[in-house]
């Protein structure tokens, strides 16, 4: 299947980086994000993406233009005319379209302006700021199973802030707070029929509102609950945890050397 990401937004909550780059070009690890969840659904045998680009386009595109040539060994003979010979490329089997979605699009506008490109086949979408370790194969098995429009990956989110236990107005004790604490949400890693589509009327329109609210109120919404790792990068702490796990090797989603 393809894989459609988000990728387009301003990353307001973690400005201290994203007024130089897109969010999902914010590095973990020496890589951007972005590249870490496409190497997540490169595990799965998913290898052909359609990046949603908005907010500084140009920064995705020229990294992508210019990655065969930054992960390659080469030789540059300038006495034979520039001559370049390519000894060995340590590059994925990665197929890329990166498409301007428009600066100020909402997300359901960015899906229905890749509608092209997507050729009317169910696909893949998630969110460009996010790592799991979700078993991908496993969530498209259940959406084939539900028959619904689009499936979509329930987490569980850890708590930011502590808890207090308190007794009438006395408090008993502190403690972390525990995903049980938090309800389910959107952790995006969708699978998304074509028709879906269908439910974004223009560039405004958010598809975690009406869309999936329409498709919700009509039994055709389902859930694939992940009880395992799922962290997004909304600011410098989420950053700074993420880059901690992968200097720890102890990161969830990394499964390469």
């Amino acid at each position: 299947m393809k894989v459609v990401i988000l990728a387009g937004g301003f990353g307001t909550r973690i400005s201290e980086e994203s007024q130089f780059k897109p969010k999902p070009m914010i590095e973990i690890g020496g890589k951007p994000i972005l590249w870490h969840i496409m190497k997540w659904y490169s595990k799965f045998g998913h290898n052909e993406f359609i990046i949603c680009c908005g907010y500084k386009q140009q920064v995705i595109k020229n990294y992508f233009a210019n990655y065969y040539m930054y992960n390659s060994d080469m030789t540059f003979d300038f006495s034979a005319n520039g001559k370049v010979t390519v000894h060995s490329d340590h590059t994925e089997d990665w197929r890329v379209t990166v498409v301007d979605t428009g600066l100020n699009t909402m997300t359901g506008g960015r899906l229905k302006r890749v509608k092209d490109y997507i050729s009317g086949e169910p696909f893949l979408m998630t969110y460009g700021d996010g790592v799991s370790d979700v078993d991908i194969n496993e969530c498209i098995r259940f959406h084939e199973e539900t028959g619904t429009m689009v499936t979509l990956t329930g987490v569980l989110p850890e708590g930011r802030f502590g808890v207090m236990d308190i007794d009438g107005s006395m408090i008993r004790s502190f403690r972390e707070k525990s995903r049980d604490d938090m309800g389910w949400i959107n952790g995006g890693f969708m699978v998304v029929e074509p028709g879906a589509l269908e439910y974004i009327e223009n560039d405004t329109t958010t598809w975690e509102r009406e869309p999936l609210e329409t498709l919700a109120s009509r039994g055709q919404l389902s859930c694939y609950k992940h009880h395992g790792f799922w962290q997004c990068m909304d600011t410098l702490r989420d950053k700074e945890k993420l880059e901690s796990l992968l200097a720890s090797g102890k990161a969830p989603w990394k499964y390469w050397k």
